[in-house]
Order: C-alpha cells, then sequence, then structure tokens
C-alpha cells in the first residue's frame, strides 16, 4: 500500500489508437472481522498486512466496510527520454551561524535506451521576490555518461550560499523556499527529464532537555516549544485532494499550531500534504504502520511480530523516506505509535535512518564539523541522516519515555486542572485529548433527525451525571461532556440544554474553555516542566463526535479559537489555579516597554475592576507571572463575571495579545448567563469586501455600541500589532509577503488588494442591530451561507471552508474588533454573511 509502482509502457501502447488500462484489485489478506464489543482495531488482523491499520475501526472511528481496497492515489502517465531522473535527495548543511550554508543533492539516473548515453546534468537553484519574479541563485551543469540498461547514482559538488533565507516554524519567522529544478539533456536528443522541488534551508536537532526530561526541539539553533495536534488522515475513505489538504494544512497554521503528528494507524500522507506543511510552517512527525493496539496488545492478543511480510514493510518504508525526505517540515521519523516496531524491522530503520555525523551533536561525535568535513561522505547519500529516528511514540523523551502507558488522559477534565502540578507529570505528551462535538448544522448536515436528539442527562446518586447518547451519536463516537466520579458536567454549569441547537452552542463555550485551558496549562510551564503538547485530535476524517477542531465538513468548533488564542507566539493569560496574570514569550526576542490592562464586566455593564500594570518586560522563551487577579477576593464580586486581558505595546497601544475569559466563583456555575440571553446589546458592523473570481476576502469591523467607560486606554480599537511571519490574519499586515510559492502568494491576496485599494473603494456597507441595553456582546460568530433560490426549509446553506481570522469572541463595551473572512463561492452563488451569538439567536443578516 505505502510503495510507488513505476511500469514501462512504452512498447505495448498504440501511439495511434485507443489505450485502455485495465487494474485488478485484491483487498487485504486479512480484513479480518468486528467482534460485537467492536475495539481498537476490530480483531487486529489487519495488523498482518502492510497496510493502514485504522480500517477494522477504533474508538474514534467505524470500521471501513470494504478495507479501502483498490487504488488509493493518483495514476498518471509520464514521458520520459532515455535517461529518466529517480529521486533526488537534496541536504543543506551549515556553518558560521547559519552565514554559511552548502546545498548537496544526489540522484539516481537510469538509462532505458540500448546505447551509452552522454549527458549534460544541470541544477538550477531559484528564490522568488515579488510578483513572481524569480531570481537564479546557482546553475551548474556537469556532463557524464551513462551505460545501456543501467541505473548510477551522481553527486552534485555542492552549491554555497552566503546567508541565504531561512524556512522557519510557524510562529517564528517565515517560510522561505527556493525552487531547485534537475533537468537531464541527452546528446542528440535533447531534454530527456526534469525534476523539481521547493526546498527550505534549515537544520533541526533535537535531544532529551535535561531540565524536564521531554524531547526538546532546536530549528535554526532556536529551542521552539511544541503545541500541536495528532492528525488521522485526511479523509477515511482516502478521498485526498490538494484543496482539502490546503485547507487542512491552514487551519493547523491558523490555530497557531507548530507540529503536526502523523499517527501510525493512518498513513504517509500524500506529497501535497508536506508541501502545505512546508508553505505553512508546520513541523511533521512521521510515523511508519504500527500500532500497539494491533501489534502486540489487545484482546484478543494481536500479533506482536507487526505485518508478516518484514522485508515488503522495509520495501515501503524506504520508498516512502524518499518520497518526503525533501520536505523541510518533516521533523522526526518514528517507528510506531505506542508500539516499537519488530526488532529486526526497527534495527533496520534506526540503521538506515541513522544520523550523518554533520547533524550529529558535535559532543556525541567528540569532533568538530571541519574535522568531519574531510572524512565522511556527502550527506545527499544517505537514504536521509537529517532527521532523528525514534522507535516508538512513547520512548525517548516522550511521555515517561520507557514505553509504559503515560499519555492521555481523552477525556472532559475541569479547565484550573490543566495548571496543576499533578496534572501531567513528564515533559512532552504525545497524546492528550477531551471531547469535540461540531455546531449542530453539522450534525443536522450528517445525520437522520433521529440523530438530532441530545443526550439524556442521568443523575447518579453520587451526585455526579453520567450522559446517555442516542444510538446514532454512539455509533459516532461520541464524548461525553462529563466523567462520572471525576468531573462533574461542563454543558449543565449553563443549565440543562433544551434542544440540538442549544445543545451545541453550550458545547462550543465548553470546547473554547476546554482546550484553551489545556494550552495555556502546558505553557504555563514552557521549558520548566514541559517542552511540548500534542492534542488528540485536530481533526476527524469522518463525521465523528469527539476530539476536533473542526468537522469532517471543515467548519470550525469553538475550540479552535480557543487554541489560536492559547497558542500565540506571545501571548496574555490567566493561570486558573493560581489566578496570576502570565505572560508568555515563545519568540527568540524580548519584549520590552509593554503594559497589561486587566478589566472585570459584570452582567450590567459595569466594569468593577480595572488595573493596567505598565513598563513590563519579557524575556524571551520564558512565562512570566505579573500580578494577580485580585477580583474574586474583593468585596462583594459578581458570582459570574467577563475579564478581558490585553498585553499592548505602550509606545502607540498596539495590542500584541486579546485573551476574553468568561468566569464564575469558586463553587459556582454560569447558569446566570441563561437570562444573559435576552440582553440587546447594540452592535454595529462595518464590512469591505474584495472579490478575485471566486474568492471573496472581507474585513468586517464590529463594534459595541454599548456606552465605552471613561479611560486614559486606547485599546479599545483593538489595533493588532503585526506579527513576524504570519501571513493572513494580523490586521496591520497589510503588506504583501514575499514568498517562493504560488500557495502562499494566494494566501497574501488579501494584504496585496488592501495596500492597492483601501483607501478608494466605496465597497463599504455597514449593518447595525439595535439594542438598548449596556454590556458585553458575548460568544459571537460568523457563518456564511449561500443565498440562491430553492433553498428547502432546514437545508444547510452553509459555504465551507472558510478562514477567520477570529471567531466566537466577546466584546465589551465601545470596543471594536476587526476579522478578516475569506472563502471561496460555488460558481453562480451570491454569499451571505450572518452574525451569532449568545445574546443573538436568529442570525443576522451583516452582509
Amino acid at each position: 500500500m505505502f510503495r510507488r509502482h513505476s511500469l514501462d509502457v512504452t512498447d505495448i501502447l498504440h501511439p495511434d489508437g485507443q489505450n485502455l488500462l485495465a487494474v485488478l484489485v485484491h483487498p487485504p489478506d486479512h480484513p479480518g472481522t468486528i467482534p460485537p464489543e467492536g475495539g481498537q482495531g476490530g480483531d487486529h488482523e489487519i495488523g498482518k498486512d502492510v497496510a493502514t491499520q485504522y480500517v477494522e475501526g477504533w474508538d474514534w472511528m467505524a470500521p471501513i466496510r470494504d478495507r479501502n481496497t483498490g487504488i488509493w492515489d493518483e495514476v498518471s502517465i509520464s514521458i520520459t527520454g532515455p535517461v529518466k531522473i529517480i529521486d533526488p535527495h537534496l541536504v543543506s548543511t551549515f556553518f558560521d551561524g547559519y552565514k554559511r550554508v552548502y546545498l548537496h543533492t544526489t540522484t539516481e539516473l537510469e538509462n532505458k535506451s540500448s546505447s551509452v548515453v552522454e549527458c549534460d546534468l544541470n541544477i538550477q537553484v531559484t528564490s522568488e521576490l515579488e510578483g513572481g519574479v524569480c531570481i537564479v541563485e546557482h546553475l551548474q551543469t556537469q556532463q557524464l555518461s551513462i551505460p545501456s540498461g543501467k541505473r548510477v547514482q551522481h553527486t552534485f559538488p555542492q552549491l554555497f550560499f552566503y546567508k541565504p533565507n531561512l524556512w522557519w516554524p510557524n510562529g517564528m519567522g517565515k517560510q522561505a523556499l527556493y525552487n531547485v529544478t534537475i533537468t537531464v539533456d541527452v546528446k542528440g536528443h535533447g531534454e530527456s527529464d526534469s525534476w523539481s522541488h521547493m526546498y527550505g534551508f534549515r537544520k533541526i536537532e533535537s535531544y532529551i532537555d535535561s531540565a524536564t526530561g521531554g524531547r526538546l526541539f532546536k530549528v535554526n539553533g532556536q529551542p521552539i516549544f511544541i503545541r500541536g495536534g495528532n492528525w488521522i488522515l485526511s479523509d477515511g475513505l482516502l478521498r485526498l485532494s490538494k484543496k482539502r489538504y490546503k485547507t487542512d494544512i491552514k487551519f493547523h497554521a491558523d490555530m497557531n499550531f507548530n507540529m503536526i503528528r502523523c499517527w501510525g494507524g493512518g498513513l504517509a500522507e500524500r506529497p501535497e500534504f508536506y508541501h502545505y506543511c512546508d508553505i505553512y510552517g508546520l513541523l511533521v512527525w512521521q510515523e511508519f504502520w504500527i500500532t500497539g493496539d494491533v501489534d502486540g496488545r489487545g484482546v484478543p492478543v494481536s500479533n506482536p511480530n507487526g505485518p508478516l511480510d518484514h522485508d515488503l514493510f522495509m520495501l515501503c518504508a524506504r520508498d516512502t523516506v524518499k518520497l518526503l525526505r525533501n520536505h523541510p517540515s518533516l521533523a522526526l521519523w518514528v517507528g510506531g505509535n505506542e508500539q516499537v516496531p519488530p526488532p529486526d524491522i526497527n534495527n533496520a530503520l534506526k540503521d538506515e535512518l541513522k544520523l550523518h555525523p554533520y547533524f550529529e551533536s558535535l559532543h556525541n561525535t567528540g569532533k568538530s564539523v571541519q574535522e568531519l568535513s574531510a572524512s565522511v561522505k556527502d550527506p545527499s547519500n544517505y537514504l536521509d541522516g537529517t532527521r532523528i529516528y525514534i522507535q516508538g511514540s512513547m520512548w525517548d523523551g516522550f511521555a515517561n519515555g520507557k514505553g509504559d502507558f503515560t499519555d492521555g488522559p481523552y477525556e472532559i477534565q475541569y479547565p484550573e486542572s490543566f495548571f496543576k502540578d499533578d496534572f501531567y507529570n513528564y515533559g512532552f505528551n504525545p497524546e492528550v485529548g477531551s471531547v469535540g462535538v461540531p455546531v449542530a448544522a453539522t450534525i443536522k448536515a450528517t445525520m437522520p433527525p433521529e440523530g438530532w436528539k441530545i443526550p439524556l442527562f442521568k443523575k447518579l446518586p453520587d451526585g455526579y451525571v453520567e450522559e446517555v447518547p442516542n444510538p446514532i451519536w454512539e455509533y459516532h463516537k461520541y464524548i461525553p461532556y462529563s466523567k462520572p466520579g471525576k468531573v462533574h458536567n461542563q454543558i449543565l454549569l449553563y443549565g440543562t440544554p433544551t434542544d440540538l441547537n442549544d445543545f451545541c452552542l453550550k458545547a462550543q463555550l465548553v470546547n473554547y474553555i476546554q482546550y484553551r485551558a489545556l494550552l495555556e496549562g502546558w505553557t504555563s510551564r514552557m521549558w520548566s516542566k514541559y517542552t511540548g503538547v500534542l492534542i488528540w485530535k485536530t481533526q476527524n476524517p469522518w463525521t465523528g463526535l469527539r476530539g476536533q477542531f473542526y468537522d469532517h465538513l471543515h467548519d470550525q468548533t469553538a475550540g479552535f479559537y480557543g487554541c489560536r488564542s492559547a497558542a500565540e507566539p506571545v501571548h496574555v493569560q490567566l493561570n486558573l489555579a493560581t489566578y496570576f496574570i502570565e505572560v508568555v514569550n515563545t519568540l527568540s526576542e524580548q519584549l520590552s516597554d509593554v503594559a497589561i490592562e486587566a478589566s472585570v464586566w459584570d452582567l450590567e455593564g459595569t466594569c468593577p475592576y480595572y488595573v493596567v500594570h505598565e513598563k513590563l518586560s519579557v524575556p524571551s522563551k520564558k512565562t512570566v507571572p505579573i500580578l494577580e487577579m485580585k477580583y474574586p477576593k474583593s468585596k462583594n464580586p459578581k458570582p459570574v463575571y467577563f475579564l478581558l486581558l490585553k498585553l499592548y505595546k505602550m509606545s502607540d497601544y498596539g495590542v500584541i495579545s486579546r485573551n476574553f475569559y468568561w468566569l464564575h466563583l469558586p463553587g459556582g456555575d454560569y447558569k446566570l448567563l441563561e437570562p444573559y440571553r435576552k440582553k440587546r446589546v447594540p452592535l454595529k458592523i462595518r464590512s469591505t469586501t474584495f472579490i478575485k473570481g471566486s474568492t471573496y476576502e472581507m474585513e468586517m469591523h464590529v463594534e459595541n455600541k454599548s456606552k465605552k467607560p471613561d479611560s486614559k486606554s486606547l485599546t479599545y480599537k483593538n489595533n493588532f500589532v503585526t506579527r513576524i511571519g504570519d501571513g493572513d490574519f494580523d490586521m496591520a499586515s497589510v503588506e504583501p509577503v514575499n514568498s517562493a510559492a504560488e500557495e502562499k502568494q494566494e494566501a497574501s491576496l488579501f494584504q496585496r488588494i488592501y495596500r492597492r485599494f483601501s483607501g478608494e473603494t466605496d465597497d463599504l456597507q455597514v449593518s447595525e442591530i439595535n439594542g438598548s441595553d449596556e454590556g458585553v456582546a458575548f460568544f459571537l460568530y460568523f457563518s456564511v451561507h449561500a443565498s440562491e433560490p430553492g433553498h428547502k426549509e432546514g437545508e444547510d446553506t452553509r459555504i465551507l471552508p472558510v478562514h477567520y481570522s477570529d471567531n466566537y469572541f466577546s466584546l465589551v463595551p465601545g470596543e471594536v474588533m476587526p476579522i478578516k473572512i475569506s472563502f471561496e463561492v460555488p460558481p453562480g452563488v451570491t454569499p451571505r454573511i450572518r452574525l451569532h451569538g449568545w445574546n443573538y439567536h436568529s442570525g443576522h443578516k451583516v452582509y
């Protein structure tokens, strides 16, 4: 399943006639059966094959009935001359603090002809300037002869670069990419074959951190605190597409994540997946096709020796390495999920993926780079050699590092638990999971009406509540919002839901709080206790009801935006265990001359607590507690209140980080928010729209028209500071972003158009929502719909996917929030934008 096939059909084609291709497909040799109780990997038989292991079902996935039998990747016809280019390998080495860089290149060449050929082999490296103009950085040609019917390996002389633009992960800088093109010209024939690849200069190092015991990653010499997610696969039925990959990966970048773990029960995704990880700066942890549930444990106990055909496994592994190794986003190889591959496979992977001496830590080799360079072979001759190989997802710096089951937990938690000392005891958690109910529209679009019934809330003798879902939700692997005996129901904190719409809206409130607290809790102990965390899981390969930040239809949950807030490179947050306000700085530069504004707002629209802490400095790569938020200890605090935190530059009031909380006093709940839904807080929405073809780029300015209290602060305008390396969603980012890739140019479309036309456009629309109440406009969110005649009542009219700079946001009196929205519309469809919220039930049309 995991190897490429190339078949020479030259001699059997009819060049002037019709050609038909017939493909005979077989199911896996061991498709297995599904026990009545289900379970991880069914009866585990699929583990005997070199195949995706999720297809027999998991606790988050129903079985795939035909085990995805058939062709699952592209079939294409390519035409070459007598000499074919095969699997070039690009490697860069760095010296003098990344000022001096060398590009090493090795490729295989196969002569398919019946005679010796004389060739010119060319390599060209180009970089892209603004406006699609390319500059040639290097061009080199070499002559060689290739005997008839032979395959040879050729290594180019290394190419020298001085101070090249480096590739950085998301949140650390720009993703600079160069285009490397190799062509072979055969004497008497002309160009025989060509190959090109986007390539980024970067160095990834990894070792076990002595302070935390967790695995630490460095990119270009800078430590990176890992905040990312576990990826299953784009689609359970393997309906893969470039467009879907682009949306998937951009969503992860929008959440400010910097790593994706490709779980071992899935697959090595197609090159387009890694291409977009290159574009958007997502490091990739790539596992091979081993997982403990079907390779050594379970009931019945599964085959402990992995797939039966070890030679086939290694053939596929080598081919996968060759397919993916040139992507700068690929950070490490891992043998399996919660399991180590069989000894012979594990030893082969260790040996064939061992680091080249250039990429070993110098204190391990005992030699300087200069001493090594004269004695070792070119690093591009290795199968890889630039990334570490770890034998399993809970070994060597992950979980407890010994393979014991120390990842998780996988259920709802109290938000404050994530901040406590005893929540997780190891430095890097590769899997920690929780809830993930989507919006009501998705459930209605993917299930029959019988599936629209919300869970029953069954009170137990000990006072806890058990959720009893309907059978359709059980089939879709619903995970509840309570854990009897451990966590009281988090939806019932807002009152008992009345219907599906009410349940899903309250679930979004919980989703937001749950995942923001998870990441903020981890970040609160950045480098002192933790080196990273990966959430189980970010997306869903089908219409499941757990662990997701966007559903299978590509609509985001509120947890998406909780993560986006918490994982900002610079972030202000409330420690929910200590109630200290903290500032997180993951950047390599110190923050200076900044201030924190903390304001508490009650349900009557007044501000009983307002504190500004000025002239702050925050060291790089640190989380610093600044001051205690003392409102809960004040005289007569309100049982439910809102807290707005802003970190801003004192020089111009530019907002670096904004964070909004809804909180209750200890031992309380949020039931007072239920009558708050009747409040009518006036809003004003100004929208500017730019259209290019089928693409809409919109900027909304949403203003809470309640009377703004007198204050010296100007932060209510929310003029957000531009973040270095951010592609799309910073309001001040109106300059075009240089990039070496077409897709990144598309991503910066809004910036280019905005700079050119923002002062001239007359496409300004103003919409107002009237109301006479003062207070916070709570939990606002946009949705985009198709306005077409003939839509039936209740039909799903959403246009998906949509990229929002923020959503599920709240505004205090007088505050203005700029929101960017981008999407594509189908032919002949007119889009309509609706604004919903806790206080705004009907979905007001604002465009």
